[in-house]
């Protein structure tokens, strides 16, 4: 296996080219994991840490610009920039694994891998984000919910690269929420939950939910969404939206939980998420 570290976008983009079993290299703490076990073998591992264009996040136009080799920890300790609807996806970094881990992985490594129960996916389809690609077809940008397709299946294709991660200033007086319930801390969610709120005395004018850890891509309904903007978001309302989510989710049974077990507690924690957003 060869190990090049690629110095430009455009460097990796040419080895991914001309090696069909090539991989990029992010942080690492998933992909050496995988090859530790024997589940994949790449030919040629790319590593991007020295790429200047995928590092920073800043102000552009109307969005935040995450760039795909920012650690949890840098997404984690952005608070100026990270703020209203952009908040969840902080909070989202905040809670993963440990210190270690958040120091090493990246957001765009953790998004690639596409686990439905990591943190990030909710938190960036909460936020109504948006993920910039480039291949040698050039420079594309498309929501995030439509760049989960399966489980560990994304829509980015061969020779492609995640860039960059776009997240919208529209709501910047919204509130977020990342609340996930796990085994132990620092372990990967049951079930999580991830909300940006946005209310007009006390009255919600905006709400975007996204259910983690239930399906095979992180759920998210407009008619829940419809359901809590023009609220009061009140006990009946709530409940109304817990229950089009336990009905639309498609949950396994696995170590971390049964599937019944994953249905009874999205209500609770929904309720739970809204209240600490709120609060």
């Amino acid at each position: 296996m060869k190990y090049i570290e690629a110095l430009s976008l455009q460097e990796a983009l040419e080895i991914l080219a001309g090696d069909d079993e090539a991989r990029c290299l992010a942080g690492g703490a998933t992909l050496v994991a995988m090859m530790n076990a024997d589940l994949i073998a790449p030919s040629t591992l790319i590593s991007l840490r020295r790429i200047e264009e995928l590092k920073g996040i800043s102000a552009v136009d109307n969005y935040i610009r995450i760039g795909a080799m920012n650690t949890h920890s840098d997404v984690a300790n952005a608070e100026q920039l990270l703020s209203g609807n952009a908040f969840v996806i902080r909070d989202a970094a905040r809670q993963i694994a440990h210190p270690a881990i958040r120091n090493m992985g990246t957001i765009g490594g953790s998004i690639c891998h596409a686990d439905p129960a990591s943190d990030f996916p909710g938190s960036l389809v909460a936020a109504n984000a948006e993920l910039e690609i480039i291949g040698t077809d050039g420079l594309r940008q498309i929501p995030v919910q439509d760049f989960f397709v399966d489980y560990l299946e994304t829509s980015l294709q061969e020779g492609e690269v995640l860039t960059a991660i776009l997240v919208p200033t529209t709501h910047s007086q919204a509130h977020g929420r990342h609340l996930k319930f796990s085994r132990t801390h620092g372990d990967y969610a049951t079930v999580s939950v991830s909300l940006v709120l946005s209310m007009q005395s006390d009255v919600c004018n905006y709400a975007r939910v996204a259910i983690g850890s239930v399906a095979p891509t992180p759920l998210h309904l407009d008619t829940v969404d419809n359901i809590l903007t023009g609220s009061k978001l009140n006990d009946d309302v709530l409940d109304d939206a817990a229950n089009l989510l336990q009905e639309a989710c498609d949950p396994i049974d696995d170590v971390r939980g049964s599937a019944e077990y994953r249905r009874k507690i999205i209500p609770g924690l929904l309720k739970r998420a809204i209240a600490e957003a709120l609060g």
